[in-house]
């Protein structure tokens, strides 16, 4: 490796930044390619479309509309990594996206439908169907679609009606014969119903044939209008700026001013319009564009069916008849560190416990509140909630715990960025309950997950800790792939037990003896340790870094691992998303390589190691070495003690920087390719490889 001295302003050149938006939509590019990989099974290929689509839903509605934002105010300052202004992104965002798009369309219409013909399954339109097959279709839409469907009229005494964000909608043009010519052309819009499904099956003795709900609407919408003629029919989906602006100093009720905004949500400025291509009717598409206000580069022209979302239910209701088209269902396995018939108390207070999700069940992280709970020796249960299912049963045990009389703290983050919702509502149950709810730090979000378990045993207090990667999500845990540690290292407890009290109450800034906490300590740490990674490999030649993250946009850290780079040091990145570092630059940061796992699980693992010439320092995260989690966000970063669990990371870091199946390699431009594998060289699927082995360690503690 070569080491080269460089002049520290030099870092900060834009050409050795990939832009944060434009690396998203390479992410999620890849996302897409996934859709295309004929060595994924058939439906699994259907939800990678979906979860392209639903990724791109989010980003307009929060990134774009952001920026458009940005335009508005007149803000045309270049952002500080890649150099673009608000203008130049958009403009380069539109010309990737509607290509991206035009890409998802054409996998649909020629490598998914032909290959779901291939196995009897079938998309029609109303026009194609046979005189036994229409009857069926009018009977379905005369009994179950006519009576939900409500035509809106747009006339001088009528405005254009405001519509939902993200709603499927049809916009018809009619040509009423018996008035006069000036007020003959009539315009109606007809909202598809969300609450129906967007798939209606033609089969009634149990075969897979189909029609979309929006075609049959379009084919049979001369129902609604008796006595006019009806012109055209044009399918519009739009999407509107979702971004919530909380001014939570001026809130006296942040449970409120949630809702307030969540009401504003859906009826945000449009930021994007998408429309059948088959439809298209240029007279509507002008009214669309004027009374929505909208640029023609944000339309849309879609090839296919309009939101790709639906493929999340049609994947559903299908793969249980068509188990060969899916992955082979995977159990979580019992963790390695804990039998089914052990007390997750006795066990922890003997040695720290590691789970790894979805590989290892997430059930003990539920039991270890469960068990909380119902203990009778558990005085106090204090926990920090981001995202949780619909059911929980982590909120279920807490309830449960408060109505027990135990002290009962949770800090509920009402700010989750769509999950806004189901916060506000498990927070006002829980205050019912009787535990008490609290919602973080002003203008910061709290990300970090923690849960403190505090308990009286033989007349000595105990204190257990749970940290982990990944929220407290029974559901996602099963598709997430998350680390976390149970432990009752006593200074863990005290650090927890400080970091509650700061939280709740006024109090400084504590002083804490393992964990480093976001917005204050996290980034400096970072700094420091990659520091002592360059000064390591000055004095003994072996300097090594290998950090997993989802995303990777603070240039105060990429200067510095570009600056080791330049010291020599190997470094190794394993970012599934936005990475805004660009790696293999001479003289800049040939010594850094970054990859990223698209796979059947989602990565969101945080690990963050470094070689320190032999004693490894190894920290978990619920942080992103992105600006907003060093700033904005509460965030915990905690190190690794235990040589075995030390051990088995490095071990899974290992595997995953083998993948020469799921992994791409970013280049010096900031593109992404597959890793190329050698001839004769086996494939090695990361996540494929992690499933085995968390059977076989099942298998041997059998």
């Amino acid at each position: 490796m070569s080491t080269i001295n460089i002049d520290q302003t030099l870092l900060g050149n834009p050409l050795y930044y990939n832009n944060r938006e434009l690396s998203w939509l390479a992410f999620n590019k890849r996302v897409l390619e996934e859709a295309i990989d004929e060595r994924n099974p058939l439906l699994e290929r259907l939800k990678f479309l979906a979860i392209f689509s639903s990724n791109l839903d989010e980003f307009f509605m929060v990134r774009v509309a952001g920026l458009k934002d940005q335009v508005k105010a007149g803000f045309s300052k270049p952002e500080n990594k890649a150099g673009l202004t608000p203008k130049q992104q958009l403009a380069q965002i539109s010309e990737q996206n509607h290509s991206l798009v035009k890409l998802q369309t054409r996998t649909f219409n020629e490598l998914i439908l032909p290959a779901l013909k291939n196995e009897g399954i079938t998309f029609a339109t109303v026009s194609s169907l046979s005189p036994q097959q229409k009857k069926i279709i009018e009977k379905y839409f005369d009994e179950h679609i006519f009576p939900v469907l409500t035509p809106m009229a747009v006339d001088a005494y009528r405005p254009f009606p405001m519509l939902l964000n993200k709603s499927l909608n049809l916009v018809i043009k009619l040509e009423d014969q018996n008035e006069s010519i000036e007020y003959r052309m009539k315009t109606a819009i007809v909202q598809v119903p969300a609450v129906l499904e967007r798939f209606v099956s033609i089969s009634p003795s149990g075969g897979h044939e189909y029609v979309l709900l929006e075609d049959i609407i379009a084919h049979y919408i001369f129902k609604l209008f008796h006595g006019l003629d009806v012109l055209s029919v044009t399918p519009f989906r739009i999407t509107r700026n979702a971004d919530m602006t909380i001014h939570e100093e001026g809130a006296r009720d942040l449970l409120k001013e949630i809702e307030k905004e969540l009401k504003k949500r859906k009826w945000g400025a449009a930021v994007r319009l998408e429309v059948r291509k088959d439809f298209y009717d240029s007279q509507m598409m002008s009214y669309l564009l004027e009374e929505l206000e909208i640029h023609k580069g944000d339309v849309y022209e879609i090839d296919g069916p309009l939101d790709f979302t639906f493929l999340f239910s049609f994947y559903k209701g299908l793969s249980s008849g068509f188990d060969h088209l899916t992955y082979e269902t995977f159990i979580p396995q019992p963790p390695k560190d804990l039998s089914s018939d052990s007390d997750i108390f006795e066990v922890a207070a003997a040695q720290d416990l590691f789970l790894h999700h979805p590989y290892e069940s997430f059930e003990p992280v539920i039991d270890f509140v469960l068990d909380a709970a119902d203990d009778p020796d558990v005085l106090a249960i204090k926990q920090t909630l981001y995202r949780v299912s619909g059911g929980s049963p982590v909120i279920e045990a807490l309830k449960r715990a408060a109505e027990k009389g135990k002290q009962v703290t949770v800090l509920v983050e009402l700010k989750a960025r769509f999950d806004e919702e189901n916060n506000v509502q498990w927070a006002k149950e829980l205050e019912k309950a009787g535990c008490h709810v609290i919602y973080g730090m002003t203008y910061l979000k709290t990300h970090s997950k923690i849960t403190l378990v505090v308990r009286r045993k033989n007349n000595r207090i105990e204190r257990f800790v749970h940290l982990g990667t990944g929220n407290y999500n029974d559901q996602t845990a099963k598709i997430y792939t998350d680390m976390s540690l149970i432990t009752s290292n006593y200074k863990y407890g005290i650090d927890a037990t400080n970091f509650f009290n700061y939280l709740s109450g006024y109090t400084e800034k504590p002083e804490f003896h393992h964990i480093s906490v976001a917005p204050f300590n996290i980034r400096s740490d970072f700094l420091e340790l990659v520091d002592h990674e360059i000064d390591y490999h000055k004095h003994h030649g072996n300097g090594r870094i290998i950090a997993k993250m989802n995303s990777l946009t603070d240039k105060v850290i990429i200067m510095k691992l570009y600056e080791a780079s330049n010291a020599g040091v190997s470094i190794d990145l394993i970012v599934r998303g936005t990475c805004c570092l660009r790696p293999g630059i001479k003289g800049i940061s040939e010594n850094i390589k970054v990859r990223s796992i698209v796979g059947r699980f989602l990565e969101h693992s945080r690990i963050y190691y470094f070689h320190h010439n032999g004693d490894g320092k190894m920290y978990l995260s619920s942080a992103d070495m992105m600006t907003r989690n060093m700033e904005k966000r509460v965030e915990i970063l905690f190190p690794i003690f235990d040589g075995s669990i030390k051990s088995r990371i490095s071990n899974l870091l290992s595997i995953m920087l083998t993948d020469n199946v799921k992994a791409r390699e970013q280049d010096s431009s900031g593109n992404y390719h597959y890793v190329a594998r050698i001839a004769e060289e086996p494939e090695i699927d990361s996540q494929a490889i992690l499933a085995q082995l968390s059977y076989r360690v099942s298998e041997d503690e059998e």
